[in-house]
Parts: C-alpha cells; structure tokens; sequence
C-alpha cells in the first residue's frame, strides 16, 4: 500500500507534465503488445504453412502448392506464390526471383507496421520529461526570488526534488520502450531472413526441377 501512496505522490508532484508522458505510455504498450502478438502469429503461421508446402515443392506439385497457398493468411504464401505462379510461365528463373522479391518487398512493411513509433516514443518520453524539469526549476527559482533568505535553501531543495520526478518517469517510460523496440526489430529481423531462406530454397528447388 505504501508503494502504492508513494507512486500517487511522485505522479502528482510531477507536474501537468507527467500526462502527456503517461499517454505515451499507454500509446506504446498498445502498439507493442499489438506488434508483439502479430509478429509471433506470423512467425508461428509461416513454419507451419512451410511445413505443409515443403513435401509438395520437393514433389515437384507446384500447382497443389499453390492451392494450398491460396487457402491461407500466412504472409509466407504472399512471397511464395509470386514466384510459384510464373515457374511455368517465365522464360528465365530470374524472373521467378524477381517475382519473390517484389513479394518480399510487399510483405516487409507490413511487418515493421508502427514498429518505428516506439523508438519515437521513448525519445518524446525523455523530451517531455527534461521539459518538465526545466519548467519545475524555472518556477522553483521564480518562487524562491521573493522568499526569506532562511527558507530560501529549503525551498529550492524541495522544489527542485519535485521538479526532477518528470525527468525520472520519462527515462521509466522510455527504457521499457527501447528494449521493447529492439525485441521487435529482433523478430521482425528473423522472420524477414526466415522469408528469405524459403524464398532461395523454393527457387533452388526449380531450378533444379521444372514444375508439373
């Protein structure tokens, strides 16, 4: 309880600046959790939907692949179908991996969706929070200008201790959210090489057998 009390008295001591990094906050755990649950549905989406295609690739079934493919939301079968559509159809297996490039390029962006915004928001936190003290000092020293010379010390001490609470609460905000962003780089990383990888062992596999 007396964290509790304690959270509640640095929050309002913190000044009106404490809000708008409060809404940052909110802001950012709403995009991270969101990215957060997206990215791992997307990974967990691709290697099953790979584990399916695989045996019918190997079996040179590109046509059956493709119609399982169609059938699903897994961004995998977005890249792969690009290059499985034109395997019958292009004169050259460059243009398959120029199919599955443009794939990938569509694809990548949807998975850094609003990822960058939390790097932003963790810079702002800080900003606001500095912002905050440098207001708080400014009112401490205007408030101290006219007070008695033997409380002067005191009240500068306290006003000056207040001040820096935005400081703290916009670095508290703004850590969790720049180890959060570099988990989600982290992922997004891996399923952007994972996508890849597929990409390359798809088009080594027709290269070396021509489809049905």
């Amino acid at each position: 309880m007396d964290s509790i009390n304690y959270s509640i008295k640095f929050f309002q001591d913190g000044g009106i600046f404490m809000y708008p990094i409060l809404a940052i906050l909110a802001l950012g755990v709403g995009i991270a959790s969101e990215r957060y649950i997206y990215l791992s549905a997307t990974k967990n989406k691709n290697r099953q939907m790979w584990d399916k295609v695989l045996p019918l690739l190997k079996s040179r079934d590109y046509k059956g692949a493709l119609e399982m493919m169609s059938k699903s939301d897994a961004v995998i079968c977005n890249i792969l179908s690009y290059g499985l559509s034109r395997a019958g159809t292009a004169q050259k297996h460059d243009d398959v991996e120029t199919a599955m490039e443009e794939g990938l390029l569509e694809t990548v962006p949807r998975l850094e969706k609003r990822t960058h915004y939390l790097s932003t928001f963790a810079n702002v936190a800080t900003l606001m929070g500095l912002l905050g003290t440098v207001v708080g000092l400014i009112e401490a020293f205007t408030a101290v200008t006219n007070a008695n010379p033997t409380e002067k010390a005191a009240l500068l001490s306290a006003s000056i201790s207040i001040g820096m609470n935005s400081t703290a609460f916009g670095l508290v905000v703004a850590i969790p959210l720049l180890l959060i962003y570099s988990v989600l780089q982290a992922k997004t990383v891996e399923i952007v090489d994972s996508l890849e990888m597929a990409s390359v062992k798809v088009l080594n596999i027709i290269k070396e057998h021509p489809g049905k």
